[in-house]
């Protein structure tokens, strides 16, 4: 019999609708229970695409002897980490100050007023490789709820106040500079991997910050890093050379073996890095890359009313990359006589790199001879139909607000690097989407799925869809993208601003159904939101001269200064928009009809280069301050350039334009 989570939205929830675990949705009905019998919550946060949740409902979730320890023990919650990050955030600090790592599926057990007392991660259901089997976890901690509660509160107490203590800005007085910087790109130089790039050994994990941080340092030196990286990513089996995109991570130093589930977060925004190294170096592969990465969000992603799903899974027929991976007798039979020099690029052997099997790669093809453009994407097309022919992996086609603002932002830079319109198209349909299905003009919901929003939006929301139509502006310069990213931007401040201490909550601390709200400074998988709520404020305050905005990136700078003097390599996000901050900004403003060949042939220049720092305003005329004493000047278009507090004279003609800009 259903449980009920099969009332929820949530694909992550509805895979365990049918457990015997009496599971509760994270619900002021859930948290009554607890509090009104006295138990101790059993608190589960996963998602949808995660290889290790899905081994431990199997294990343990649909198996009845677990079923029943939980279910007379304790008030059981699953929560989807995509649905509720904050939640997310605030327990996996625990589970980190318990067991000194994280992960997913995420396992804590909490008193009826929320505090947590114990956690882990994966748990098997019996004893193994030094684990403690979950039934007898569960057992125990059953036994000394009942006998030693106040002892496990104390215990509890004393996680929390270490948990708020980490998580509280100490506020520095001394100015940040870019030595900081300096600093942090020195560990990453320690922690790069000449041999096959990336940082840190396996499991490797592409780190998008850890690029661009190095890409806007601007030396040579360090540049190598970068695309070092760039290059090994797409080479190995973490790209997916038949249909594009990238998986999560790699589980082995040499980008090789990934774990094939394939996350919307990542591949926004590894398009964008990539797009990123192409302007950087010229180098094609890169642009080709980045492209095929937003071609796979088109093909395979996308909604049909312009928003892009979460997550693709990355087993099928519960097994892990059973979709994506072939034998040599496959290929043989597949491309018949072009078989032997398609494996000879693409590493496949009898043997295999992956159980038996073959995971796409160029390492040891690069020195095969090539198949050529032509022969290689037939044989590519050819594979990926016969590929689409097994059973995909689970999609988790939810939308979520923050993530489609880093699409909005990919699908905006694709088409100013490549003038495609249909990436323009994309950003358009992504940004109406997300402002007419999850905006009511005063506040921005997360998540939407089967016609319905749901979920209050965090900061995270606001701050990553405002960046994106900041992009989305600088692509089709309709004045109203940042009109909407200010309107956001306002309810962003008003809701998770300390306007005490600086810096943003992750989630509205006037929330009641949380343990207490925490500041995300140190990014994961994605931008933190406090980086990305400066960053748009930064920006902001460029496009509408805003100086009240820039006093709360001064006070949230100072608010965060001492985690960024002691942790500068977990914050790297921070970092790029602090150096946002510190260099002098570039204004381009090119004044008359964008149609016309003065501005269509500067934009082509312009989209060419790396200019962290532009902002650009186009068109004849505009309610921004950059239009004041500049409209209806001439019949011609022209255009001004100001660098800091320098303006140039009004330039009208491409020569120019092309000068000035060639020392960028």
């Amino acid at each position: 019999m259903p449980n009920r989570l099969s009332q929820s939205l949530s694909p992550y929830l509805i895979q365990h609708a049918n457990n015997p675990v009496d599971w509760y949705p994270w619900s002021e009905e859930a948290l009554v229970k607890a509090r009104k019998e006295n138990k101790p919550i059993f608190l589960s946060i996963g998602y949808s695409a995660c290889h290790w949740c899905h081994v431990m409902e199997h294990e343990s979730f649909e198996n009845d002897e677990v079923a029943a320890v939980l279910n007379r023990g304790f008030v059981s919650i699953k929560v989807d980490r995509e649905e509720r990050p904050d939640l997310d955030d605030l327990y996996m600090d625990a589970v980190q100050l318990v067991t000194r790592r994280g992960g997913w599926p995420m396992s804590v057990w909490l008193t009826p007023d929320l505090k947590p007392f114990f956690g882990g991660t994966y748990f098997p259901r019996e004893p193994r490789q030094g684990m403690p089997g979950f039934i007898q976890l569960l057992e125990n901690i059953e036994k000394l709820w009942s006998e030693k509660s106040h002892d496990l509160k104390l215990q509890a107490d004393e996680l929390v106040k270490e948990m708020k203590r980490i998580s509280s800005p100490e506020e520095t007085n001394a100015p940040l500079d870019s030595k900081i910087i300096d600093q942090a790109i020195g560990q990453l130089s320690q922690e790069f991997d000449k041999e096959w790039g990336g940082f840190g050994s396996a499991p490797k994990f592409p780190q998008q910050m850890a690029i661009d941080l190095i890409f806007k340092h601007n030396e040579a030196t360090h540049q190598v890093m970068a695309f070092k990286t760039l290059d090994a990513m797409w080479e190995g089996g973490l790209f997916d050379h038949l249909a594009g995109g990238f998986a999560r991570y790699s589980t082995d130093r040499q980008w090789l073996v990934p774990h094939f589930e394939k996350m919307l977060y990542d591949n926004a925004q590894l398009a964008l890095i990539y797009f990123d190294g192409y302007v950087r170096s010229g180098k094609s592969q890169y642009r080709i890359t980045a492209e095929e990465t937003l071609r796979y969000l088109l093909r395979d992603m996308t909604d049909p009313r312009g928003g892009i799903y979460s997550t693709e899974d990355a087993d099928s027929e519960g097994v892990e990359g059973k979709f994506y991976v072939f034998t040599e007798k496959e290929i043989q039979q597949c491309l018949d006589q072009d078989a032997k020099d398609f494996m000879g690029v693409f590493g496949v052997t009898k043997e295999g790199n992956f159980e038996g099997h073959n995971i796409l790669h160029r390492f040891s093809g690069m020195q095969a001879a090539p198949l050529g453009n032509v022969k290689e994407k037939a044989c590519k097309d050819k594979l990926l139909r016969y590929r689409n022919q097994r059973v995909r992996p689970h999609l988790d086609d939810k939308i979520l607000a923050s993530w489609n603002g880093l699409a909005l932002s990919a699908f905006a830079k694709g088409y100013r690097v490549t003038n495609q319109k249909i990436y323009l198209d994309q950003a358009q349909s992504i940004a109406e989407f997300l402002m007419s299905e999850l905006w009511d003009g005063t506040n921005l919901y997360r998540v939407y799925r089967k016609g319905q929003r749901h979920t209050p939006g965090f900061c995270e929301d606001y701050a990553f869809v405002a960046n994106g139509l900041i992009d989305l502006y600088e692509a089709d310069h309709n004045e109203q993208r940042l009109h909407q990213s200010r309107d956001l931007m306002e309810i962003l401040i008003t809701k998770f601003y300390d306007r005490n201490l600086g810096g943003f909550y992750s989630s509205d601390p006037r929330n009641t159904d949380t343990l207490f709200p925490i500041k995300n400074v140190y990014d994961q998988a994605i931008p933190s939101p406090n980086s990305q709520a400066l960053r748009a404020l930064i920006r902001l305050a460029r496009y509408f001269s805003l100086p009240d905005y820039l006093k709360i990136v001064d006070q949230s700078f100072k608010a965060c200064g001492k985690w960024l003097e002691q942790r500068p390599r977990a914050m790297l996000s921070m970092l790029s928009v602090l150096d946002l901050y510190l260099k002098p900004s570039l204004e381009i403003v090119m004044v008359g009809d964008p149609q016309d060949p003065l501005i269509t042939k500067a934009l082509g220049s312009l989209n060419q280069k790396y200019l962290p720092q532009l902002s650009l305003i186009v068109g004849k005329t505009g309610s921004l301050p950059h239009y004041q004493g500049r409209q209806g000047l001439s019949d011609k278009a022209l255009i001004y350039i100001c660098e800091g507090q320098t303006c140039s004279a009004p330039l009208n003609e491409l020569d120019e334009f092309n000068k000035f800009i060639k020392k960028y």
